[in-house]
């Protein structure tokens, strides 16, 4: 049997605590046999990773949450909270590995083993890489908020990785281990913006932002395509919570119209709707020719 979205999100959800877990701990050995403080802020960031994965376990179980009588529309937004939480921690992580690499600007200095710090870091790379791919792709297909802000998140973790790595092979190739503590802060940099972005975009979907153009155009060209005998359809208006879609709006009938009929006509708008959009939520007011408009807004 084919599993459903929600198990589907669940199960992913699951899988990246112990996913997060494993990349730190080689990210800290990486650490550990170095003394790189590149490789510190890298770790430090994936100990937000192993607090958001528990973040987003929790968030996608109760966004999955059936409606009830306290929440009748469903618990769909936990996820855009988890998002926004995300995103803070993804800004506190940049932020930690600036102040870390500040510290390490008057003296910078690498010990131990730091190829094999290297090839462990890159290791916890390429595993992150595997597993963003991952949560992005399903996030997307599910349309889950939180998963996708979490694929986002690993993304910006393989960057640091990437530029840790990078600033590594120099520093050692060219003595110059200065650039250790400076490769960490242009990354960071670079975490405090994506984190910036997680958290706008998931405000908008607290904050009940109106439908992308692309997708009201859908809804209009679906309304238009069935208004039968309808007149005409004014104030659209829609907003999306994770994978559905709030959407309502004005139909306007011949006033003799039986309300039988005219109930008909919004069946057939409704069950297009839902084919094009499933397990979304329509609100169709009806309203008699006396309220036409010039124009459909």
């Amino acid at each position: 049997m084919k599993q459903d979205s929600r198990q589907i999100t669940q199960t992913f959800a699951a899988w990246a605590i112990p996913v997060s877990v494993a990349v730190l701990l080689l990210k800290l050995l990486a650490w550990w046999v170095t003394g790189s403080v590149a490789l510190l802020s890298d770790a430090l960031e994936s100990v937000v990773n192993v607090a958001a994965a528990l973040l987003v376990f929790f968030a996608v179980r109760i966004s999955g949450m059936p409606p009830d009588k306290k929440h009748p529309f469903g618990h769909k937004k936990a996820e855009y909270l988890s998002a926004v939480v995300e995103g803070t921690l993804i800004v506190l992580a940049a932020l930690l590995i600036i102040r870390e690499a500040v510290f390490a600007l008057p003296d910078p200095h690498l010990a131990g083993e730091p190829f094999l710090g290297i090839a462990i870091n890159v290791g916890a790379t390429c595993l992150n890489g595997i597993w963003a791919f991952l949560l992005l792709r399903v996030g997307r297909r599910e349309s889950s908020p939180a998963l996708e802000a979490s694929g986002k998140h690993i993304l910006t973790d393989i960057m640091t990785s990437v530029g840790v790595v990078v600033g590594l092979l120099i520093a050692m190739a060219t003595g110059w281990l200065v650039l250790d503590p400076i490769i960490a802060i242009l990354v960071a940099l670079n975490i405090l913006w994506e984190g910036w972005k997680v958290i706008r975009s998931s405000v908008d979907g607290l904050m009940d932002a109106s439908l992308v153009d692309g997708e009201l155009t859908s809804v209009r060209e679906t309304i238009e395509a069935n208004l039968g005998p309808a007149l005409e359809y004014h104030d659209l208006r829609g907003r999306r919570s994770a994978n559905m879609i709030f959407v309502e709006f004005h139909l306007v009938v011949d006033g003799a119209m039986s309300v039988a009929a005219a109930h008909d006509i919004c069946d057939d708008i409704e069950a297009a709707l839902n084919r094009k959009f499933p397990g979304s939520v329509f609100v169709i007011h009806l309203e008699p020719d006396s309220e036409l408009k010039s124009t459909r807004a």
